[in-house]
Formats: structure tokens, C-alpha cells, sequence
């Protein structure tokens, strides 16, 4: 797409959904609107009221555009006429540089509603913008701190951190510190200087990334809400800003750590009047940590008060803030590893005229493979014509603003670059080490001998209650998985069909147990089995896809409660020589659990699904699991 082509941001049409990052494009003129032709035939109201568009006045025009396009696709999912929709897509494809409107307009009642209450779309069009401007900043900062790194030779063994797979690292973190390990591949600049704002990178740009993968989860649902509209959709505007909060306590943190690293960057510029230079225009331009404070103070306040729409621009007024130093970091990143070519392009004029000298014999260290890539497209795009001495006095200040412009994320060049960016972070592929699937772990040399010794003790306990060891295949035929686990069905992992069997991975050693029991006629049998099982699952932390079941079943008749007794027997005592400390068992009783769902109004084809989230009551906060519900 050329610079001058803009995208189409297609509204109300079947099955489409508005993210963050098309109301985004529209806010900032990248793209237009255009409504889905199947939206206008069913809109039919006709208007029977008349309302103003009351724009706050505290949103800046990106905002406000972000706003109008919110309230757009809200009207295309409620009861409205044609008129009002078309009438607020042909003003932002208009490119308007202000958006007063003084006119009342005839509008439908839903319409009406909607206007009336029009702080939800406020809020869910701002903070659209901000979910869409921090996931790029999570990229941004990664690229700035690295440059850092080589630029205070610094210690970088904090980025070692792998993922263990046992769910107990910060996936944020871990990604974090792949990153930078790609970034910073093969360096000699980095060292063994103990930084603390550099110590901080992994796991305050890993905040950062969780915070905004929180935020996108709301608004995906919210900017999308067609059930809940005018006066009843009250409530999003508190759950977002919920999510926001978080996220403006990682902002403020971020911009005090990367504003550190600049001050930092600034004293290791080897140039003395290079960087007393840049000091000044850094002292004048660069926004300071205590400016930081008193703005989120400020959106704290207004969060305290249910301000909402109020507090979401203040958060986003918060986002400037923190851009501004981030990119201030990599200006003065850049001129600690460039100072000389800086000083012999720039020619650094004295009071007196003269220029500044500079060894150029003395042989330049080698960048990481990210950032020499990255540095090269900085330098391809600030590479200009070497200028005469009268012309030289402004010529840093001129640097520094057009290295600054460079980085305006609301500019389709600073998007280019970001792209490119993110090649190199993908291709960079000679440092990623290989990683675990998801839900998976390794077990070491240490966790293979705590493994063998508690399967001992398991095993030893099942044979002395007369159990017979069972193995069966880690796959079966599909048809005898499916059917037999409800809702769960949908959790079998699917083999590729070969030689025309459908195979399946065993869910459990249940089924698989059944199926021998019956194969073989067999009239009644005390087994016991420990294997691999696997779930195909989205699992949270500490659960996995892959893992062990330690299995005993008796099958077959038997004195009344005898098995049962016989099996919580079992437990007990493999629990007590396991050497665990204290623990309780509890016994459950699906029918008595379905009668209590049956009483509670539960549809019988939603007891599977109620019985899981119950389940997860001691994994997950009541409230969460309440939610889910």
C-alpha cells in the first residue's frame, strides 16, 4: 500500500467485529469508513426525537475521531435509522480538523440513548487507541532498552530466562527475554556492568505486555456489544477502566526506568560537547519522571471519582509522556554507539567555530545482529547531505527533531518501520532456541529421581491391595474415546488418519481400561496403571496438556461400599508414605451436585460445563469463576 493509498475500515457488516486497531487507523486518517450495504437494509427506525452530538471537550482530534467511529458501530448494532450512521461516516471521511457540532439532529430512541450516554463510547474509543499505541510501545521499548544495553555495556545475563514449562515463570518475561536475546546476538558491546534500569527491563516491559493482553481482551468484547446499549451499557465503562488502571501503573513504571537509562546514555556520550549538546535539547524537550507522577496522579484521581471518560484521556495523555522519553532513550542510545559518525556529520561547531576532532581510526565493536540490523534503518532514513559550517549551528537540534519525527507512531513511516522491525525480532532465527509447546515440561535429572522414587511408593501400595499392572496403546480407535466424555469430546487430541483407522491420543486411562475389560470378557479385575494423558486444552497456569495419571480401578461385583472404601484406602495410605504433610480428601457426588443444579434452574445440557468451572474453585478466585459461570 503506498503512502498515499488509505485502507477501508468496513462497518456493520455479517460476522465482522471493530478491533482496536481499525478504530485506531481511523482516528489517525490512515483509514475510512465505509458501511456494509447489508447494515444499511436492516436499519429501517424512523426518527422521532431530536439530539445534539455533545463531543468532550478535553479529546484531542485523534480521540474524538476514535470516539465517533465507537459510536458509529454502535449505532449499526441498535435499532437505528440510516440518516444519523451515514451522516457521522461521511464527516470522518472528510478528514475534518474539528468536529463541533451545534445542530440537533433527528434520531431514533435508541439513537437518542446512545447520545445521551455517549461517555461509554468515549472511554471504549480512547482506549482503543491507547490498547493499540501500548502494544506497539511493547515493541518500541524492547528495541530502545536494547540499544541501551550496548550503549552502557551492560550486564544482560538477566535475559538468560527460559521457559520451564512448569508453569511457574511469567510467560511475558520469558518472551521479553527471548527478544532481547535476539536483539543483542552476538555483541561485543554488551558487558558486566550492573545496571539497575536495565536489571528492571525483563520483567517491567513483561508487565507491560500482560497489561495490554488484558486490555485487548476487554475491548474486544465491549467495542463489539450489540445486547447492551444506551442506558443499560453503564457498566462498560467501569469494566474497562478496570483493565486500564493496571495498565497506566506499568506505563508510569516503564517511563521511569527508560527515562533512567537515557540520563545514563546521556553521560556515557564520549563527546564532550556532543553531549552537553544534546543534554541541553534533552533537558529541554524530554518530559521528566515527576512529570510522569503528576500525571498519573492525576488519572488516579479521576479514577477514585468515576470519571471515566476524563480518566481514560488522562491515561492516554500519561502514553505521550512515556513515547516521548522511550524514544528520547533511543536518541541518546544511538549517540553514545554513533558519536563519531555524529560528530562527522553533524560537525559539532564550537563557540569559536571550530569543529570538534574525532579519532576515526579507532576500530568500531560489534552490534548485536538485531540491533546493527535495526541501526541501519535508522540510519537509511536519517541520512542527509553533509551541510556547510554556517549552517552547522542548528544542525543538531535539526537531527534531533527529525530523529524524533521519525519515531511518531500516528505516522505510516514509523509503521513501516515497526514492520521491519518485527522481521528482524522473526527472522532472527539463529538465536531462538527451540521451546516447549504449550502445556508441556522437561523433566531433569533431579525431577526424574523424585519421579521414580514417588511412583515406587505408588506402585508398592497398589500391589499390596492386590492390583495387577496394565499398559495399554497411548492412542485408540476414535470411535471408542468419543461420546464417552460429554462436553470434554472436544479436548481428545486427533490423530492423521493412516492406513483408513481414526485415531485418537488417550483423554484418560479410564476408557482405555473399559475397553480391555470388555475386549477380553473379562468378569471382574483389580489393575492399577500409570501413564502419559493428554488434553487438548488452552491451559492456565500450572496445568498442562501432557501429563501423568496414576490409576486404580476395580472392576467388577462386590460387596456394598467395599471397592469404594477400598479405593479411598488406597489413597490414604499412598498420600501418608508419600510423606506429602497434612492433607484432606474430599469426596464428591455428581448426582447430589446435579440435584443442586437441578434445583438452581441449570439446563441439563450445562451441568458438564457448571461442574468444570466448580472445579477450578480452588485454582481460581471466587469472583472469576462466578464470571465464567
Amino acid at each position: 500500500m503506498s503512502h498515499n493509498e488509505l485502507s477501508a475500515v468496513t462497518l456493520g457488516g455479517k460476522g465482522s467485529s471493530l478491533s482496536s486497531s481499525s478504530v485506531y487507523a481511523t482516528a489517525t486518517g490512515q483509514a475510512q469508513i465505509r458501511i456494509d450495504s447489508s447494515a444499511l437494509d436492516r436499519l429501517s427506525s424512523t426518527p422521532s426525537l431530536k439530539q445534539k452530538i455533545t463531543i468532550p471537550e478535553f479529546l484531542t482530534l485523534e480521540e474524538t475521531r476514535a470516539f465517533l467511529t465507537v459510536l458509529l458501530n454502535k449505532l449499526l448494532l441498535c435499532n437505528s435509522s440510516k440518516q444519523f450512521p451515514l451522516w457521522i461516516s461521511e464527516s470522518l471521511n472528510s478528514n475534518r480538523k474539528s468536529f463541533q457540532f451545534e445542530e440537533e439532529f433527528d434520531v431514533t430512541k435508541d439513537e437518542h440513548s446512545l447520545l445521551i450516554n455517549n461517555e461509554c463510547s468515549a472511554v471504549l474509543g480512547v482506549s482503543s487507541v491507547l490498547e493499540y499505541q501500548s502494544a506497539v510501545l511493547s515493541v518500541f521499548a524492547d528495541v530502545a532498552a536494547a540499544f541501551s544495553c550496548e550503549a552502557l555495556k551492560a550486564d544482560v545475563t538477566v535475559f538468560n530466562l527460559m521457559d520451564s514449562g512448569d508453569g511457574h515463570s511469567s510467560k511475558e518475561e520469558v518472551a521479553v527475554a527471548s527478544d532481547m536475546r535476539t536483539l543483542l546476538n552476538g555483541s561485543k558491546f554488551v558487558g558486566k556492568e550492573k545496571v539497575p534500569s536495565i536489571v528492571k527491563i525483563r520483567k517491567v516491559h513483561g508487565i507491560i505486555r500482560k497489561n495490554v493482553k488484558s486490555v485487548h481482551s476487554t475491548m474486544r468484547v465491549e467495542l463489539n456489544s450489540g445486547h447492551k446499549l444506551g442506558e443499560i451499557e453503564l457498566g462498560s465503562e467501569h469494566d474497562v477502566c478496570t483493565v486500564l488502571l493496571p495498565l497506566a501503573m506499568a506505563l508510569r513504571e516503564l517511563g521511569e526506568f527508560s527515562f533512567a537509562r537515557a540520563q545514563s546514555n546521556l553521560s556515557a556520550i564520549g563527546s564532550e560537547d556532543l553531549k552537553s549538546s544534546i543534554g541541553e535539547i534533552f533537558g529541554k524537550q524530554c518530559p521528566t519522571d515527576a512529570s510522569l507522577i503528576s500525571s498519573f496522579n492525576e488519572s488516579l484521581h479521576l479514577y477514585s471519582g468515576r470519571v471515566y471518560d476524563k480518566f481514560a484521556h488522562e491515561i492516554n495523555v500519561l502514553f505521550r509522556l512515556v513515547w516521548k522519553i522511550v524514544a528520547w532513550e533511543l536518541v541518546t542510545a544511538y549517540a553514545v554507539l554513533e558519536a563519531a559518525d555524529l560528530n562527522e556529520k553533524i560537525g559539532n561547531v564550537r563557540e569559536n567555530g571550530e569543529t570538534s576532532k574525532v579519532d576515526k581510526k579507532k576500530k568500531k565493536a560489534v552490534l548485536g545482529k538485531g540491533t546493527s540490523s535495526i541501526l541501519a534503518l535508522i540510519k537509511d532514513r536519517l541520512q542527509s547531505e553533509k551541510k556547510s559550517d554556517a549552517e552547522n549551528s542548528r544542525l543538531l537540534e535539526t537531527w534531533v527533531a527529525d530523529f524524533l519525527s521519525f519515531l511518531d507512531l500516528a505516522k505510516l513511516e514509523f509503521n513501516e518501520f515497526l514492520l521491519k522491525v518485527k522481521d528482524v525480532l522473526e527472522s532472527n532465527e539463529s538465536r531462538r532456541l527451540p521451546k516447549l509447546p504449550k502445556g508441556t515440561r522437561d523433566f531433569s535429572k533431579e525431577q526424574m529421581t523424585i519421579r521414580k522414587e514417588a511412583f515406587s511408593v505408588i506402585e508398592e501400595v497398589f500391589e499390596r491391595h492386590g492390583a495387577t499392572a496394565l499398559d495399554t496403546p497411548v492412542f485408540e480407535l476414535r470411535e471408542t474415546l468419543m461420546g464417552k466424555y460429554g462436553e470434554d469430546s472436544k479436548l481428545i487430541y486427533d490423530l492423521a488418519d493412516q492406513g483408513g483407522e481414526q485415531l485418537s491420543l488417550r483423554y484418560d486411562l479410564t476408557v482405555p481400561f473399559a475397553r480391555f475389560v470388555a475386549m477380553n470378557g473379562l468378569p471382574s479385575l483389580k489393575r492399577y496403571q500409570i501413564a502419559k494423558v493428554y488434553r487438548r486444552d488452552n491451559p492456565s497456569k500450572g496445568r498442562y496438556r501432557e501429563f501423568y495419571q496414576c490409576d486404580f480401578d476395580i472392576a467388577g461385583p462386590s460387596e456394598n461400599m467395599a471397592a469404594d472404601f477400598e479405593v479411598v484406602r488406597v489413597l490414604t495410605e499412598l498420600l501418608e508414605e508419600l510423606k506429602i504433610g497434612d492433607f484432606e480428601i474430599k469426596l464428591n457426588h455428581r448426582k447430589l451436585l446435579d440435584g443442586m443444579m437441578q434445583i438452581c434452574g441449570v439446563p441439563p445440557e450445562k451441568f458438564r460445563t457448571i461442574c468444570s468451572s466448580i472445579d477450578k474453585l480452588d485454582k481460581q478466585p471466587f469472583e472469576q469463576i462466578r464470571k465464567e459461570m
